[in-house]
């Protein structure tokens, strides 16, 4: 199996895949199952021994997917708290099971296009993450991998109700569809609130760039299904795409607006996140998500000429407090982690052309431009 250090090496698929993304919008498609075993204590209610009779009895099917050979393979108790961090950091395993990792393992394929959680709060957690807005090719992925499962796995199911989950909010298909957002134009012309509020009308919610109770940063937002009963997979797959399909048009109209009516603002924000990430020496992790967010925004929209030396969305990872500790190879405090991320920034960036904007007095913004060139 693939060791830990080896893990970390490479980026995952969709941190690289910035080309696939949607008109600059959607960063990520994402869908997670949820399953338990239908003779086994599940892992919120069970004992210790209970839960390594789970695990012992799981790891094995896991490992033997064709999906995760040289994949990456290990109990959670045997990764320090840094390196628990780091695949939180990754998307790769979440928060809670970070927190509580007795008994629990995780299992990752090569390109982290993959990650099946065990003894989370469910005993199978099945995730499948892909760059841009492609949530059917990540549902086709990970259904092969449930049914490959569920060969070797006798999974709780009822005909009524469906898949059996430790929460009764994932009870039926047991399934989340979500995609990350860059929604920076909604957030600059005050818009988001509106939109937060009308999916959440609709049964679908908004949450930070780490689901549930994270805060939203880098104006990175997770929209996904709250229900999982009453309908099938590719029913929730359709209403959740016609959404995003909506937000993407949203979003882009935002950002056209605010280059017709603030385009001064609009410089002046992406001209000083350019600066700060450039040339700064202390820099907070919020500060910089929101300063990268920014200069992403400035990339689509042709105000800072399209860099290919580094993913923004590696950068996003990479600046967080355990990759920047792991980078160090020791335990930094809040102050030095500052320090350390803008040197990091400063090097990662150095390459990135100067904005090439017009100055105010020029004449009128052309916001049909994806150049940002002048009509007169």
């Amino acid at each position: 199996m693939m060791r830990f250090s080896t893990l970390l090496k490479y980026p995952a698929d969709w941190m690289t895949g910035g080309q696939q993304r949607s008109n600059g919008v959607v960063v990520s498609s994402r869908i997670r199952l949820a399953r338990n075993l239908c003779d086994e204590v599940f892992p919120s209610w069970a004992k210790p021994d209970q839960r390594m009779h789970a695990l012992d009895r799981i790891l094995p099917a896991v490992e033997a997917l064709p999906e995760m050979e040289r994949g990456f393979s290990k109990s959670l108790d045997s990764l320090s708290a840094i390196d628990k961090r780091v695949l939180v950091e990754r998307h790769l395993i979440s928060r809670e099971q970070a927190g509580n990792a007795n008994g629990s393992a995780v299992v990752i394929n090569r390109s982290q296009s993959l990650s099946i959680m065990i003894n989370e709060e469910d005993h199978l957690r099945i995730q499948a993450i892909f760059p841009g807005f492609d949530l059917e090719k990540a549902y086709d992925f990970i259904d092969r991998v449930d049914s490959s499962l569920e060969q070797e796995l006798d999974y709780a199911f009822d005909t009524k109700y469906g898949y059996l989950t430790s929460c009764p909010s994932n009870l039926g298909t047991g399934m989340r569809a979500s995609v990350m957002l860059h929604l920076p134009g909604l957030v600059l012309s005050h818009q988001i609130g509106k939109v937060i509020a009308a999916a959440n009308r609709i049964g679908l919610a908004v949450r930070g760039i780490f689901g549930e109770g994270s805060e939203a940063q880098a104006n990175l937002f997770q929209v996904s299904n709250q229900r999982t009963l009453g309908e099938s997979e590719r029913d929730i797959i359709e209403r959740l795409q016609r959404v995003i399909e909506r937000t993407i048009r949203h979003e882009l109209a935002a950002r056209e607006k605010l280059l017709e009516d603030n385009a001064t603002m609009v410089r002046d924000q992406i001209g000083r996140a350019y600066a700060n990430l450039r040339f700064a020496h202390v820099m907070t992790s919020k500060e910089a998500l929101n300063q990268l967010s920014l200069m992403r925004l400035g990339m689509d929209c042709g105000l800072i000429p399209e860099w290919s030396d580094e993913s923004l969305e590696l950068l996003l990872m990479e600046i967080q407090p355990a990759h920047l500790q792991l980078l160090a190879k020791e335990t930094l405090s809040p102050e030095q982690r500052d320090v350390v991320r803008a040197e990091l920034l400063r090097t990662k960036l150095k390459s990135v052309p100067e904005p090439d904007m017009p100055s105010d007095s020029d004449g009128t913004w052309d916001a049909t431009s994806p150049s940002g060139d002048e009509t007169r």
